[in-house]
């Protein structure tokens, strides 16, 4: 495509009040080719225990304190259980509040929620949706790595 037909679908496109963003990394990124789809790995969380992983979805929730979690449900099921994506000590990728109703993929390796950061960003997502402690993540991935488009 050429730089003036690039350029006259951009103005086209913020004329007509669609955005174009470009995608944000944090962290390393995403590396990893094929995405693990959410509803495959909440199914079957164990399966994944130890393993790096790439998944995308919808950013449905994001750590309003600082930043250090978000939750990706599956596209175009938002209603869905997310997935927990957090990282191993605050400060270290920071996801953006406004992440949240964006598209996302994020890289990291699947762990079982055993306590400590992780139990408590498990709490602040289930009071973040509504529910009960109880019913929080098991299972987050240990991010790595994220795009936000």
């Amino acid at each position: 495509m050429r730089t003036h037909q690039l350029a006259a679908i951009i103005l086209c496109a913020m004329l007509a009040g669609v955005s174009v963003l470009a995608a944000e990394k944090y962290g390393a990124g995403v590396s990893i080719d094929q995405a693990t789809p959410i509803t495959q790995l909440l199914s079957r969380p164990a399966e994944y225990a130890g393993k790096t992983v790439r998944v995308e979805g919808v950013v449905t929730e994001v750590c309003t304190m600082m930043g250090c979690w978000m939750a990706l449900a599956p596209d175009g099921q938002p209603n869905a259980s997310p997935v927990l994506i957090q990282v191993e000590h605050d400060g270290v990728i920071v996801f953006p509040v406004t992440a949240k109703g964006h598209k996302a993929s994020a890289q990291g390796v699947v762990e079982k929620i055993e306590g400590g950061e992780g139990r408590e960003a498990a709490q602040e997502l289930a009071s973040a949706q509504g529910t009960t402690a109880a019913k929080a993540p098991q299972w987050r991935i240990a991010a790595t790595g994220a795009v936000v488009y």
